[in-house]
C-alpha cells in the first residue's frame, strides 16, 4: 500500500498475485481455473452480458444509440461457465462476459486465497469473467488494484484530463452506467474523432499475463480489453476519503441542472467562486474567519457538518 498511497499514475506490479491458487489453475488450464471458481458458488444468480459474434466482443450501444449491442440477463453462475465454454468452442464465438461481481456474495470463500491484503482498507472486490471481450474506456472514482488472474489483459490508460479528446458519450446512458468513450480502439474514425489521436499520444499501455496486479488511480480513464478465450479479473476498489463525504457525481449532475443553461458570463462568474472554495481553497487563507464558525468551510468536512448539508441540499432540491 505504501507504494499506491501516494501514486497519481497507473503503475504495473508483476506476478504480485502469481501464487494465488485461481492463477495456479489457470496456467494448467482455463477449464481448471474455472472448475476451481464453480467450488465457491452458492447459488445466487449472477448477472451476464450476450453479444452477438458480430460484434466481435465489443460492449457498446445500438447503432440507434437507444439501447445496447447486449442482452443482459441473470442466471447461474455454472450456466454461465457452460455457456462461455460452448461458444468459446464456436468457430465465430459470441461474446460473453460477467461485469463487476461482488465475489464475497456470489462466490463466498474465494477471498481468502485470492484478494490482496491492503488492511486498514476493506476494499469492495469483484470478479470479472468473459471471453474475448472489449470494456470502452471509462473512469472510476474509486482506486484499483487490479489481478489479473486467468488469461491475457490489455489496458489502455488516460489521464483524466485527456477527456476532451475522447469523445464521451451520453452521460445518463451508457453501457455499465459509466460514461464512455465513443471511439472504437481497434477502427478509430479518426475523420469523426480528430483529437483522439491526442489521447493516444498521452495514453499508457499495460499489458497483463497472469499473476499481474495494476493499479490504477482514482479518475484514469481506462480501456480493457480481453485476450484469451477466458479471462478472469479481480478488483479490488476503494475511496481515500471518509464515504460521508459523497459521491462526486452528484455534485456533477447538480451543476449540470443548475449551472451548465447559464449565460457564459454567469458561468465564470461561478466557475471563480468554485475555484475559491473547491478546487484551489488549498491557497485561499481563511484565517479570517473563526474555526468554530467555519461549519462547512471546515477542513476536512466532518461527519456532523456533512450531515447536515447533505439535510439541507435535500431540502432545497424539493423546493
Amino acid at each position: 500500500m505504501d507504494y499506491v498511497k501516494n501514486a497519481n499514475k497507473p503503475m504495473v506490479f508483476k506476478g504480485l498475485c502469481h501464487h494465488w491458487p485461481v492463477v495456479q489453475a489457470g496456467l494448467e488450464s482455463a477449464d481448471k481455473a474455472l472448475d476451481y471458481l464453480r467450488q465457491f458458488y452458492q447459488g445466487n444468480a449472477v448477472t451476464a452480458y450476450y453479444l452477438p459474434p458480430e460484434q466481435q466482443g465489443r460492449v457498446f450501444y445500438n447503432e440507434q444509440l437507444n439501447g445496447f449491442n447486449y442482452q443482459a440477463g441473470r442466471l447461474d453462475f455454472n450456466q454461465l461457465v457452460s455457456r462461455l465454454q460452448q461458444e468459446n468452442a464456436s468457430p465465430t464465438p459470441a461474446g460473453i462476459y460477467m461485469g463487476s461481481t461482488d465475489i464475497h456474495h456470489f462466490l463466498p470463500g474465494l477471498g481468502e486465497q485470492n484478494s490482496l491484503d491492503i488492511s486498514p482498507i476493506n476494499p469492495l472486490t469483484s470478479i470479472w469473467l468473459g471471453n474475448k471481450t472489449k470494456v470502452a474506456a471509462h473512469f472510476d472514482f474509486p482506486l484499483n488494484l487490479a489481478c489479473n488472474v486467468v488469461g491475457k489483459r490489455t489496458f489502455t490508460l488516460f489521464p483524466p484530463e485527456q477527456i476532451s479528446n475522447l469523445y464521451v458519450g451520453p452521460m445518463e446512458f451508457a453501457p455499465g452506467g459509466q460514461d464512455i468513450s465513443m471511439v472504437d480502439f481497434d477502427k478509430p474514425d479518426f475523420e469523426r474523432f480528430p483529437k483522439f489521436k491526442h489521447a493516444l499520444a498521452a495514453s499508457l499501455t499495460a499489458e497483463l499475463t497472469p499473476g499481474d496486479v495494476l493499479f490504477i488511480p482514482s479518475m484514469w480513464w481506462h480501456h480493457v480489453r480481453g485476450i484469451d478465450d477466458i479471462n478472469v479479473l479481480i478488483t479490488h476498489w476503494w475511496r481515500d476519503t471518509p464515504g460521508h463525504l459523497g459521491r462526486p457525481n452528484n455534485a456533477l449532475l447538480h451543476s449540470v441542472l443548475s449551472l451548465r443553461s447559464l449565460p457564459k458570463a454567469q458561468r465564470q462568474a461561478w466557475k471563480a467562486i468554485f475555484d475559491h472554495y473547491i478546487f484551489e481553497h488549498d491557497e485561499v487563507d481563511d484565517s479570517h474567519i473563526p474555526d468554530d464558525a467555519k461549519g462547512m468551510l471546515s477542513k476536512p468536512l466532518d461527519e456532523l457538518n456533512a450531515r447536515k448539508l447533505r439535510a439541507e441540499l435535500i431540502n432545497k432540491l424539493k423546493r
